[in-house]
């Protein structure tokens, strides 16, 4: 007899797929359709602002894989955030598209990354974080000495000035929805494979995981680089639609805290919610970025009032309260009752 024939007999079924995941997956397809000709209604300040908001779901996507799915947690992500922008500026003074430096730099991002990687991931916990933070500040330094970016006084991404206007921002959003619609699907598809369970199971316990067979370092690997890469992008993006590059910036452990904030209030661990935490994050910024000093102190605030009184997150909560899940990433046992879900292979 086979395990699920086993489970059925029981009344007890295994749960992958519901309803509402499957309505919300296609509702997101229709969404990201729509959003492709957003350039062609929406005016210039709501186009640079929405180009922002996908910049900011793909570093809390990222960020919450490392952390949240992987237990990596890094107040260092922003080396790759600044390492992204700076091989954008050094590919395009070489001669190379900007556009298609972007991609390329984060492609060199993620390369770099894999050495990193290899003494990176020998540490654990609080080692790794501050690590991390450690390896960040180095690459500011070292970027410091290049002379094409002058110190701290930077340089400005140039080759962009040969579009107009229009063409460069509608091309930076489209780029942006594309990069983030890539590295969702990418890491929505990554987080259900086997792969995917071996990380949330190091996660959970890495001596239990190692017991079992799972290759801790190759999986932690693949994770750590994913991360880099998707965190480049981002960089190369920010870089795009501000032009300038200034190594305080970009390398600014700024960036981390967004991520760090964005996942704690959506909800860490939860593929739902890092998306959700990005888009609370944007329009905080949005009505309240111009408070200066207090919106910081504000956003401190209620990080540290979520992880005393919602540990889960907004999205943790909701799963928790009505027992929904739009874009599940793992398996979950349904016992019998009136809502019963059967096994279907």
């Amino acid at each position: 007899m086979s395990p699920n024939a086993t489970l059925a007999s029981t009344g007890i079924s295994i749960e992958r797929w519901t309803k509402a995941s499957r309505v919300a997956l296609g509702c997101m397809a229709a969404v990201l359709a729509l959003l492709m000709f957003a350039p062609a209604v929406l005016g210039a300040g709501a186009i640079d602002r929405m180009t922002a908001l996908f910049i900011y779901v793909i570093l809390a996507a990222m960020w919450n894989a490392l952390a949240g799915f992987g237990g990596l947690v890094s107040v260092g992500q922003q080396v790759f955030f600044g390492l992204g922008a700076y091989f954008t500026i050094r590919l395009a003074d070489a001669g190379l598209n900007p556009f298609v430096a972007l991609l390329a730099a984060a492609i060199v991002t993620g390369a770099l990354s894999i050495p990193l990687s290899l003494f990176m991931l020998r540490l654990k916990g609080g080692e790794f974080a501050i690590g991390m933070w450690v390896i960040a500040e180095l690459a500011h330094l070292l970027v410091n000495l290049d002379r094409l970016i002058q110190g701290e006084t930077g340089t400005s991404l140039i080759s962009l000035n040969v579009y107009d206007g229009a063409t460069r921002r509608a091309t930076i959003y489209w780029l942006a929805l594309t990069a983030m619609a890539a590295l969702l699907g990418a890491l929505f598809i990554l987080m259900r494979s086997r792969a995917g369970a071996a990380m949330q199971a190091i996660r959970d316990n890495e001596e239990a995981a190692t017991s079992v067979g799972v290759r801790v370092i190759a999986t932690k690997r693949l994770l750590f680089v994913l991360a880099a890469f998707g965190i480049a992008v981002a960089g190369g993006l920010w870089l795009a639609t501000a032009t300038t590059f200034q190594p305080k910036t970009y390398f600014s452990v700024q960036w981390t805290a967004y991520m760090i904030f964005m996942v704690l209030v959506g909800g860490i661990g939860k593929f739902e919610g890092a998306i959700l935490g990005a888009i609370l994050f944007f329009v905080i910024e949005t009505v309240f970025g111009g408070a200066g000093v207090w919106y910081l102190i504000g956003l401190g605030a209620t990080a540290l009032i979520f992880s005393l009184y919602l540990p889960r997150g907004l999205w943790g909560e909701i799963e928790r309260r009505f027992d929904f899940q739009l874009l599940p990433v793992g398996y979950r046992l349904k016992l019998p009752g009136p809502h019963k879900i059967k096994w279907e292979e």
